[in-house]
């Protein structure tokens, strides 16, 4: 414990999650007393800012983690299978943004706004959700909380940046090169991305889902504390450079309607309504790049069933589906006494 800061490192410092988390850090005036970044091998010696200073990125390997209060990781799955354990035996606490812990059933999953309540002192890991679920929690707790929910169907229309700065970098030069009527070879998808839509993230599994898809049933069960819930997602890559979006279908067992959904949602933390029709006025990606609310739009009752609604859901997967809910949690971290300045 120090008592002017923590001792913060962040894992994967040089990738896209890993720049966002330093630069939340710094936006939200998280207590840091010194920040220090690491990253693989080929990126050591970099130099990258933080309030005003160049902090040199360092190798991670087992000592890196002598004196650290908190880690933010966001290095893979494999990354923090090898090193986060290695973090809590030095004395940290681990937020992890990969996959590795999600579903082990004593790690907490969380998402502040909606169970912040399962931090406690014995919390050492505590995973990060993924970002399409994230965004989809974040929507659906304040309404199941007044109305219980019956059914949910989610498409998802997922940005590159969620598969990190080098799919960023491919759509980038797949649209120059078709442009100038020149070949572009996929690399970091299975189909090209520019101009295009991929129906698969991540690899297919028995019964035809995605590992993408199952993640978003899986985890939403377990953050909501729903483990029966109904839930069908068809996740689609897209080829728009940042911010996920989500075509959500609710079916409620009580009274649910578009105008008490849209009274709910406008009082519920983290998030923000964006849906005057008239106007065109609804949330898009291009728009909702670099904010940190999920932005809800295109209320409306399904015609089709009884208290169904629809509902259009956008949120930077970056930051609030990656960096800023790793840092939100944290803070929760701090308002609890779990971590002491």
């Amino acid at each position: 414990m120090n008592m002017s800061g923590l001792q913060v490192a962040v894992v994967g410092a040089t990738g896209a999650v890993g720049n966002e988390m330093i630069r939340i850090l710094e936006e939200r005036d998280f207590p840091v007393e010194q920040l220090h970044l690491y990253a693989s091998e080929r990126s050591e010696g970099k130099n990258l800012e933080f309030q005003g200073s160049k902090i040199i990125v360092k190798k991670l390997d087992e000592n890196s983690f002598k004196d650290i209060d908190v880690a933010l990781f966001s290095a893979g799955a494999s990354r923090s299978i090898e090193f986060a354990q290695i973090a809590v035996q030095s004395g940290a606490i681990v937020v992890d943004n990969s996959s590795a812990f999600r579903m082990e059933p004593n790690i907490p999953l969380v998402v502040p706004e909606v169970n912040s309540h399962c931090l406690n002192s014995e919390s050492r890991i505590i995973a990060n959700p993924n970002c399409s679920t994230i965004q989809l929690v974040v929507v659906l707790n304040p309404l199941h909380k007044i109305s219980r929910i019956k059914r949910v169907v989610v498409s998802t229309y997922q940005a590159v940046s969620g598969a990190g700065q080098k799919a960023i970098d491919e759509l980038d030069f797949q649209v120059k090169a078709k442009i100038k009527s020149e070949e572009s070879p996929s690399e970091n998808f299975p189909h090209q991305i520019a101009f295009n839509c991929l129906p698969q993230i991540d690899i297919f599994l028995e019964g035809g889902n995605t590992k993408e898809e199952l993640k978003m049933i899986n985890e939403t069960r377990k953050i909501l504390e729903f483990d029966d819930l109904p839930l069908s997602a068809t996740c689609v890559r897209v080829p728009v450079y940042n911010s996920h979006s989500e075509s959500v279908n609710i079916e409620f067992y009580e009274d649910m309607d578009s105008e008490k959904a849209r009274a709910i949602l406008n009082g519920s933390e983290g998030i923000e309504v964006l849906d005057d029709i008239e106007k065109l006025v609804y949330p898009m990606p291009i728009d909702i790049s670099g904010e940190d609310d999920v932005y809800v739009g295109r209320i409306r009752d399904d015609d089709s069933l009884c208290n169904t609604i629809n509902l259009w859901v956008v949120s930077d997967n970056l930051r609030k589906g990656a960096a800023l809910n790793a840092v939100q949690i944290a803070e929760c971290l701090l308002e609890k006494n779990i971590l002491e300045v």
